[in-house]
This record gives structure tokens, sequence and C-alpha cells, in this order.
């Protein structure tokens, strides 16, 4: 974008330059003619960059920032997914959420999707769509996938009438022993172990100074490494945030044009903005229309996700701020044991346990702002996008997947370290700033949103990557090219 502006500006000014000049008849027509020379190479310059073709495959930025066709491809992939679990009615982690978001939308749009996952105990959803196939196996005593299991699976289907056409793990639910002399094969990283280093240090920060230290970054120093060493047995690795799209590149050395980063979506058509299920929500939990202020907390309520953290910082703003006490409202949606703790803050603090998705959608619309205090330095957190796209502004830990790819100004939301001080002076600043302001970063929040993290935008891209890696080389040539149209 810089040198399409850059352009631009020298078109721009060679054009006033010869407006300025046409004024002038004593102007020397030898002028005249350099300056009309060097506009009519400014206005090709720029139609060049207008209409550049792009190679996908080395595009350094995240494929959500281009717009593809809304209509379904005239190729129709068989596409196989190798998935540790398949979320069941009402547990989902981040991972089995990004799986299930990403496969029913191609799905959605024609592809035949084969699901190779474990069996689950509990009740297993069930879908009405004729190309969308489970194939179930049971899992190892660990609760992972039985490698040699799945690749039977695999192998059948794949000699059965149409070979697939591309592969896709999300982490290691293909192992890269199986997955190296897979040519169509991408994989989706929710977490790299160079990520969690970070959320070690942390850790160890926080630690009492009575809890003995932790060997976790001696330990995870060596998993980076061995990372490195079979990251590149995958042929294309898809980063989910851009921090970890530049680690893969920079740190594990893999090439660039086997790295292509495709932010997190979610549904756009669930979660937005609607007066009416705020309205519904705070009747049915009882939360007063009177409170000045609704924060919301989402996913599992464990340490590393930040919540010892926030509830020292809660309690303390509670016992030293009666303004506060009396007109704040923090709403906790989701299960763990730091659930129980959070109840011993007394009526500020309303713990809502694991809420379905028509129930999310309403738990955004009726808080103010979405605080997310986790120390795990891993994926992109689907609860941020979530909140985003029901317009309402974030509040997270500075991590480089965070502020890299959502929380990338003040404009929209606030960041702080993970420390109880730290976290306090942010707390403070929202109440400050108060719900019309919050209500103005929302909104840009959800316009930036709309463009990068819908379902639609992440579905989009995943199927143009899958299309340009296909085995077929014949259908693949032309989808690994892309004409930028910069208007």
């Amino acid at each position: 974008m810089a040198n399409d502006q850059r352009n631009l500006f020298n078109f721009r000014y060679c054009c006033c330059v010869l407006v300025f000049l046409s004024t002038f008849s004593s102007i020397s027509f030898l002028y005249w003619s350099h300056c009309s020379k060097c506009c009519y190479s400014e206005i090709q310059t720029a139609v060049q960059e207008q209409n550049r073709t792009i190679n996908l495959l080395t595009y350094p930025s995240a494929w959500n920032n281009l717009n593809f066709p809304s209509k379904p491809p005239a190729r129709l992939l068989k596409v196989a997914l190798f998935v540790k679990k398949w979320p069941d009615k009402h547990h989902a982690g981040g991972l089995e959420r990004h799986a299930t978001t990403l496969h029913l939308t191609l799905v959605e749009r024609g592809h035949e999707l084969h699901i190779f996952t474990t069996a689950s105990s509990n009740s297993f959803m069930e879908y009405p769509m004729s190309n969308l196939k489970f194939h179930l196996s049971k899992p190892t005593a660990a609760g992972y996938l039985d490698q040699a299991g799945v690749w039977k699976q695999f192998q059948t289907e794949n000699s059965t009438g149409r070979a697939f056409d591309v592969i896709h793990t999300e982490s290691v639910g293909l192992m890269h022993t199986r997955a190296r002399d897979l040519t169509n094969l991408a994989v989706s990283w929710h977490g790299i172990a160079y990520e969690s280093i970070h959320s070690d240090i942390i850790q160890e920060l926080l630690r009492s100074p009575d809890k003995p230290q932790s060997n976790l970054l001696t330990q995870r120093a060596k998993k980076v490494v061995e990372e490195v060493r079979f990251f590149p047995r995958y042929a294309h690795h898809v980063a989910t945030s851009d921090h970890v799209g530049d680690v893969l590149k920079r740190i594990y050395m893999i090439p660039e044009d086997r790295v292509h980063i495709i932010l997190n979506g979610v549904y756009e058509g669930v979660f937005k903005p609607d007066a009416l299920k705020a309205k519904v929500f705070k009747s049915k939990f009882g939360i007063p229309q009177s409170k000045a202020l609704v924060l919301g907390m989402a996913g599992r309520l464990v340490k590393d996700k930040g919540h010892p953290l926030m509830f020292q910082a809660l309690k303390q703003i509670l016992k030293e701020n009666s303004t506060i006490r009396d007109n704040v409202m923090v709403l906790v949606a989701g299960d763990g044991p730091w659930g129980e703790r959070y109840k011993e803050l007394g009526s500020n603090l309303l713990v809502l346990g694991p809420l379905e998705q028509a129930e999310l959608a309403g738990f955004y619309n009726a808080i103010d702002i979405l605080v997310n205090p986790t120390l795990r330095a891993q994926g992109l957190d689907h609860t941020l996008l979530e909140a985003v796209l029901t317009g309402k502004p974030l509040m997270a830990t500075k991590l480089a997947s965070i502020t890299e790819s959502v929380i990338v100004s003040k404009e929209i939301g606030y960041t702080f370290s993970p420390n109880v001080p730290s976290l306090k002076k942010a707390l403070y600043e929202v109440w400050e700033d108060g719900r019309v302001i919050l209500e103005k970063k929302g909104q840009l929040a959800r316009e930036g949103g709309l463009k990068l993290y819908t379902a639609t935008k992440m579905a989009a891209a995943y199927e143009r990557l899958f299309l340009c890696i296909a085995h077929d080389r014949e259908y693949r040539r032309d989808y690994c090219k892309y004409q930028q149209q910069v208007g």
C-alpha cells in the first residue's frame, strides 16, 4: 500500500506541474515535453501497480486482506481433514471451533469433506449434509488420534473412487511421519512451542517465592528445537496470526512460499450487534440495567488464561473504589476452577457457566467490553474475534499474536502487561473512558473486523489455498495467482 500511495503522490505532483507550466506561455517547450514524459511514465506505473499479479504462495501478509470470489469455484474439492477432536454440543476449544467453522463453511460451498477424528463419548453432533462424512476411530490412551488406524482409513477412502485433492491437518492431527510425502497437504498451527516461551516467562515471574522454580523454560527450548526439525516435513503451513507467520519463516526457517497467514474467522451471521439479544440476555440472568458498565470474560477459567491475575486486580479495585463497586458488573462465561473463586468477590461478579453459541451472541451484546487476561501466547483467541464482530472493544494482554493481528491500535481497545498493577491501570482507564467512548471503539473494531475476521473471509482464503496446492497441476496453476485491484 505504501508503494501505491507513493506512486499516486508522484502522479498528482507531476500533473500539477503540467498545469502550472501550461499557464505560462514563456516556459520552454522543453520543460513541458520532459514533464509530459514524466507524467506519462507515472501514469503507466500507477496502472501497473493497481493491476499487478500476486503470487499467493509468497504473499507476505494475511490472506484475509484479499478479496476472493464469493461464488463457489467451478472446481469443487475432495478434502481430508485430520483433527484430534470434533466438538460435542456443549464444549469446544479454539482448535475445535476453528475446525468446525472452517470446514462446515467449505461444505456449504459445495466441497466434499471427510473428517478423520476420534469417536466422542459425549453427544456427537449430526449434520444433514451428504458431502460431509466422518471417519471415527478409537483414541489412544492419551486422547490422540491413533495414527495407524486413521492412516488406514485415509488410504481406503483415498483409493475408493476419486482421490483426495488436498489434505488438511489441524496442528499435528496427522503426524509428520505420515505427512512428509504429501505435497498437497496444509497444516494449521494454533500454537507453537516458540510462542509458549513467552507464557513460561510470565508464569515464572508470577511464581510465588515459596514455590519451586519450574524447569518449563528448559523443556520448552528443547521442544522448539524439535519442532524446527520436524515442521519442514509438512508441505504447507498456515499461521493463524501474523506473529506466528513471522516466526515460522524466521525462527523455524521454513521457506516463505510454504508459509501462509490466514487469520481465524467466526460466524458473522451469529456474532453481530443486536440490542434485543442484549435486553433478553440481561433479563434472563438478572443483570441490572442501572449498571454504568458491564465487563465480560469468556473461555476456560483456568490459571494459564490469566484468571488468578484478574481475580487479584478486581479484588483490589472493588475494595479501594466504592464508585466502581456500586456501578460495575462483571459477567464470566465459561467453566473451570476459577469460576468458584470469582463468586467470592460478591454480587459484582456473575459466573454464567459455559454458554452455547446462541447464548454467547447474547452475552457479547450485553457487555460493554471484553476482557481477556490470558497468559497463553498461543494462537488467535476466538473470543476476541466474536466480541469484535459484535461491535465490542477489547482489553487483552500484550501478547504478539494479539497486538499484531487484533488490537492493533488504541482506537479499538486496551492492552496491559501481565501483572496486577498494569491490569488495574487498564481497568481504571476503561472506567474513566465510559460507555460512550467504548461504543465508539467498538464500532471501529467491528468495521475492521468485518474485513478480516469473518468465517466467510477465512473459508474463502483456505479454499483458495487448497485450490492452489491441490494435486491436480492442470487446475491449480491459475489459482496460485491473484490479480490485485487497488482502488
